[in-house]
């Protein structure tokens, strides 16, 4: 039988014409597509074959308990291999960025089924372009640090140097940290950070639903907006004061998610995964 093989690619972070060529070709070439809930939906639209199987494997923080499990992606990805197929993993953003890609090359290389990996536009890069604030802009940045950070409830901020985050001066972006911002904001402003440093909350980047929020941090405490729609991403440093002259697209007028909010699905025995909504 002829053996399959495993493309691990990122899809980048909305927009779908940010995806790569060399993606954008396997796509085309593909069996079967494993796709996650943050890949536009116009991606698979415009470069998956026709004849390819699709299987929606996304996640949504596993908080309504819909999301494909780890487990199950790594068997789905294992036995449509062993079958011969060429299977693309499609994975928002970058596939090196706050990813399950270890356990799945893990999966592989134990397995012995050959895989190539294409890098993708991970979310602080087309967030930052869209929003007209680079990263290590010269005189403001000479350092960048890619974090994630949910909620102290796991005591997760045991670990973290918050004074020295604080007063930095590389630029720091946090992925999956839209839902708690201010408990986040708290321990810089806990840490003396520079009252008049700039936070920028930057909604479903690249989308048409793009929004950027900017606060300083002396005016926090009156900010009554404490959810943002997710995926929302989160930069503190001097470079967010960029956005303001050099900003080339508007917030969205638009409301809604640009993403589904949770990939519905049910595993029959057959392997198969149905949208069930």
């Amino acid at each position: 039988m002829h053996k399959g093989k495993v493309i691990i690619a990122g899809a980048g972070p909305g927009d779908p014409e940010l995806i790569t060529l060399k993606a954008a070709r396997y796509l085309a070439m593909a069996d079967v597509i494993l796709t996650d809930r943050l890949v536009s939906k116009d991606i698979i639209a415009a470069h998956a074959s026709v004849f390819a199987k699709v299987i929606l494997v996304g996640k949504d923080g596993c908080k309504n308990g819909l999301s494909v499990t780890q487990e199950e992606i790594n068997r789905l990805i294992v036995m449509y291999a062993k079958q011969g197929n060429t299977v693309v993993r499609l994975k928002g953003g970058d596939v090196a960025f706050f990813s399950n890609v270890l356990d799945e090359l893990q999966t592989l290389a134990q397995n012995n089924i050959a895989y190539e990996i294409i890098p993708g536009i991970t979310a602080a890069s087309g967030a930052s372009a869209f929003a007209g604030m680079p990263l290590t802009a010269r005189g403001h940045s000479r350092g960048v640090r890619f974090m994630t950070w949910s909620s102290g409830k796991n005591k997760q901020e045991d670990n973290v140097d918050w004074k020295e985050l604080a007063h930095t001066k590389d630029t720091l972006v946090f992925y999956m940290a839209g839902a708690n911002w201010k408990e986040l904001a708290a321990h810089f402003i806990e840490s003396q950070v520079d009252e008049n440093k700039k936070i920028a909350i930057i909604e479903q980047a690249t989308t048409p639903y793009q929004k950027v929020h900017i606060y300083q941090f002396n005016d926090i405490d009156k900010i009554t907006n404490n959810k943002f729609v997710s995926p929302s991403l989160v930069v503190i440093g001097s470079v967010v004061s960029l956005h303001q002259q050099f900003a080339w697209k508007k917030n969205a007028t638009l409301s809604g998610n640009y993403f589904p909010d949770a990939t519905r699905t049910a595993i029959t025995n057959d392997t198969t995964i149905k949208q069930t909504a």
